[in-house]
């Protein structure tokens, strides 16, 4: 009597234990399945696409909102009275989650190019629903609050488009290993014509897109202008509180060309430098005036505001993080600051040679100086003795009579108006915020001698796309940081972008097909060589690599226990495929 027992023996496969059990808990080697994955598992691989692919557009959206993060603070203290940096929580959840489903994708593309079934652990489910709803809820609000953000994103592509072409297609190309696998190893012709088709889809898109990317830094270098001037909005706010003397002259050691604030009128008629609409944010009102802390800063005469202090508030906040790098005596100072009025700020500009610029709110109906709120603006303006070419107007309210008293003032509007519109008012000036104007729009008002002023700039990479573009001046909070730029970042010819396009894709398409063969090599030699060429044990094996795995394991045994009858020893031990087998 012959007794065949299989002895199995498992092999340590440590990498793919960590794998399934990691991605499903799925630690044992029994629990591993190289069967089809399951629809429901196939909808929750579709959701963590989702939400990785929505999660990568939400933590790019904040990569390149730096430029604009302390104005998304300001939006936030508006609306909630207290002031705090709501960046820090967003910015640390968002790169925890982009993380986190990063590596969940990681994870079930290495199912896939092992053969392994996907079946997402209960656990890391949650994890991506929490991940998806919280990103949903964050684009949705962030679209409510402050929507005319979302321009900065198709604003950086002109940056960071050549360079994003190339790190998609790179990935792409990367996963022409795992394509090329599911396709030689798919049993249905349908699904390996679904598989190619989406995979060969993607990579032409990706290799023809440069066709639709227009940047303005890939141009002739010999056309590029002088750089922009720079004009430190409130001073230098990153490095002294915001519309105070000290912040302005921390401007002027940075050699800026002109300066910007944002004045208001006092109840006794004199202009100061405040941008919010109470006092709270960057005065000592509450412990000076506590049962005034919430009125309209207009409210306020002028020594009732020279008693309160504009710089403890920066030393305790810190908005920018800067006072660490403060010496003794640099927070000596700052801690005494006080409020700015607009001559002290016009007689400081003229002394340096410098523009000045600043936006004026209007006081409310109550106020006594509701109607010559102009008026006195401007007989500040003449009497602080700051030559009138030097200052940028920008009240629309009675310019033709501003235009008649200070005709030497530079008319400046803050709306995009038409051609014609500012030749007839004699408008030479256009302040706007950089997402309101075009690289069209830069070349039509250079071309019709306007300047034109764009705001706020402070990321280096939106500076050096400006610069290109060919703007004349920009408003930034940071000017100590766009200084020490002397170039563009990046500046391309158009030959030069042309060249690395082609090189990128005939690379790309190189090594796609190579992986292409390599592949379904046994497939395409089987194909091309005809079934004559073949004996029926090869015949055999190379149907068996379109089989299921199941069903070559069965066959395999079957071939085993076919050669211990045919005459292996009963005695004598052997192994095939990982097992031992004997009979007795």
């Amino acid at each position: 009597m012959v007794k065949h027992q299989p002895l199995q023996v498992y092999e340590r496969q440590l990498c793919l234990s960590c794998l399934t059990g990691i991605y499903g808990c799925r630690w044992k080697r029994y629990q591993r399945s190289h069967d089809d994955t399951t629809k429901w598992e196939c909808l929750w691989t579709f959701i963590l696409l989702c939400t990785f692919s929505l999660l990568l557009v939400w933590f790019y959206f904040w990569w390149e909102a730096h430029n604009d993060y302390s104005e998304f603070n300001w939006f936030l203290y508006n609306r909630s009275g207290e002031w705090s940096d709501g960046t820090i929580p967003i910015l640390a959840t968002t790169a925890a989650g982009f993380t986190y489903i990063a590596f969940l994708m990681i994870l079930a593309l290495c199912h896939v190019a092992v053969g392994q079934q996907l079946n997402l652990h209960w656990l890391h489910k949650i994890g991506v629903t929490v991940a998806l709803l919280a990103t949903i809820i964050g684009v949705i609000s962030v679209t409510q609050m402050w929507g005319e953000e979302w321009d900065v994103v198709w604003i950086s592509l002109q940056a960071t488009g050549p360079f994003l072409q190339i790190g998609a297609l790179a990935t792409t190309t990367a996963l022409a290993w795992l394509v090329a696998g599911q396709v030689a190893r798919g049993e249905k012709t349908r699904f390996q014509m679904m598989v190619l088709l989406i995979y060969l889809s993607v990579l032409l898109t990706l290799y023809f897109i440069p066709l639709s990317i227009t940047s303005p830094c890939i141009m002739e270098r010999g056309s590029l202008k002088a750089a922009p001037a720079i004009i430190g909005h409130q001073g230098a706010p990153m490095l002294a509180p915001e519309n105070t003397l000290l912040s302005f002259n921390r401007a002027l050691q940075r050699n800026v060309s002109g300066l910007e604030a944002d004045v208001t009128i006092s109840l006794d008629g004199v202009p100061f430098l405040m941008r919010d609409r109470t006092l709270r944010r960057t005065t000592n009102v509450r412990s000076v005036f506590p049962e005034r802390q919430n009125e309209d800063a207009s409210l306020f005469n002028w020594t009732d505001l020279s008693s309160l202090n504009a710089g403890q508030w920066f030393l305790k906040d810190d908005p920018f993080w800067t006072v660490q790098y403060m010496s003794a005596s640099e927070r000596w100072s700052v801690g005494n600051q006080t409020v700015c009025s607009l001559e002290q700020m016009l007689k400081l500009a003229a002394k340096s040679k410098s523009s000045a610029v600043f936006t004026l709110r209007r006081p409310p109906p109550n106020h006594p100086h509701h109607l010559d709120w102009v008026n006195l603006t401007l007989d500040t303006v003449l009497r602080s003795g700051i030559p009138q070419r030097q200052v940028m107007w920008t009240v629309d309210s009675n310019r033709e009579m501003v235009r008649r008293v200070a005709p030497g003032l530079q008319q400046t509007s803050v709306q995009k108006l038409p051609l014609d519109t500012l030749h007839h008012t004699d408008i030479s000036r256009v302040l706007l915020r950089y997402n309101q104007a075009s690289v069209q729009d830069v070349r039509l008002y250079n071309e019709n001698n306007i300047s034109l002023t764009l705001y706020s700039v402070n990321a280096p990479w939106l500076y050096s796309l400006l610069w290109c573009s060919g703007v004349s001046s920009v408003s930034s909070e940071a000017p100590q940081v766009l200084r020490k730029m002397h170039y563009p970042l990046w500046l391309m010819t158009p030959d030069e972008y042309c060249l690395i396009w082609i090189s990128t894709d005939l690379i790309s398409f190189a090594v796609v097909l190579g992986i292409f063969i390599f592949q379904n090599y046994h497939i395409i030699r089987w194909r091309m060589s005809g079934m004559r060429s073949y004996n029926p044990e090869q015949i055999m094996l190379s149907a068996a690599v379109r089989r299921s795995s199941r069903d070559v394991n069965i066959m395999k045994e079957k071939l085993i226990f076919s050669e211990v009858s045919n005459g292996v020893s009963s005695d004598e031990p052997y192994m095939e495929n990982g097992f031992n087998y004997y009979t007795n």
